[in-house]
């Protein structure tokens, strides 16, 4: 990763004022397409870089606005970090008793996520919007299939 680009993270990183630890990798371990992650034991964001960027080119087709596009995933982790929610809805998805509780809890958790990036990232871009809508969009879904 170029320097320019990760300085731009740090930076955004700093100004959101988390104090998380930061790794980045090519690829998600596992069987998801996941960009990023947060691990709530470490207080570690992990940026899976090749993820990111194909997620990126399948969005948009292209890598041009793949350094905004990073800056609003990271954001996004950034939020999974910060939020003072998150054990507290960890432990109730773990307690949910139907697939419904558990998708609208999965849902809740990504949303406070996305608001807390919204905040960081300091607009409301269409850029951003666009993202945003994308990641949700599953959870949704599903909880209208499971409605």
């Amino acid at each position: 990763m170029e320097t320019r680009l990760k300085n731009r993270l740090y930076s955004l990183l700093e100004r959101s004022g988390s104090k998380a630890n930061v790794h980045f990798e090519a690829f998600f371990p596992g069987n998801r397409f996941a960009g990023g992650k947060y691990h709530i034991g470490s207080h570690t964001i992990t940026l899976y870089l090749e993820e990111i960027r194909e997620q990126c080119l399948q969005l948009f087709s292209s890598l041009d606005l793949f350094n905004e596009y990073i800056e609003i995933v990271f954001a996004h982790e950034i939020g999974h970090a910060e939020d003072k929610d998150l054990l507290s809805l960890a432990d109730q998805l773990d307690l949910a008793e139907t697939e419904i509780d558990k998708l609208g809890i999965a849902l809740q958790i990504e949303e406070n996520a996305w608001d807390f990036a919204e905040a960081v990232i300091g607009n409301n871009s269409q850029l951003f919007q666009v993202i945003k809508a994308h990641s949700l969009q599953p959870y949704r879904d599903q909880l209208l299939v499971g409605a």
